[in-house]
């Protein structure tokens, strides 16, 4: 397997928005991520976006576009993503402050997690919790 030893992530969501600019708004505000890059087309439309949490990024940018994956994710539904977050509940604080849609409240699981879900504004489903796979 490669990947892994550098210490940076080897798997990047990445999702395409009908309004990117609006979902790095909440992702950033809302959500707690850092916006690491953002490169706009001559148009205004998201070309290609980086946000960060702690070791993790995601990739997103705006529908419409042309292009093989443009093309390939025409169409696609929501995706769902999970985030490793070390304190759920001022987490989900900062969430719910800024107008988040909350689907579930933070929740002691039967596997030893602490977790909450959230929707965006497009229907990506968000989950944070202290979950981290493979950590052990």
């Amino acid at each position: 397997m490669t990947g892994g030893a550098s210490g940076f992530p080897t798997i990047y969501p990445t999702i395409l928005y009908d309004d990117a600019k609006a979902a790095i708004r909440t992702l950033t505000q809302g959500l707690g991520f850092t916006e690491e890059a953002v490169y706009e087309g001559e148009n205004g439309s998201v070309l290609h976006a980086e946000l960060s949490c702690g070791n993790g990024r995601v990739m997103l940018g705006s529908r419409g576009r042309e292009g093989v994956f443009a093309q390939a994710m025409t169409g696609a539904g929501p995706a769902g993503v999970y985030v490793v977050v070390e304190e759920v509940d001022e987490h989900y604080a900062r969430a719910k402050e800024f107008g988040v849609e909350i689907l579930m409240e933070p929740t002691d699981q039967d596997y030893g997690s602490r977790d909450y879900m959230a929707r965006d504004a497009e229907g990506n489903v968000w989950s944070f919790g202290t979950y981290a796979p493979g950590s052990g």
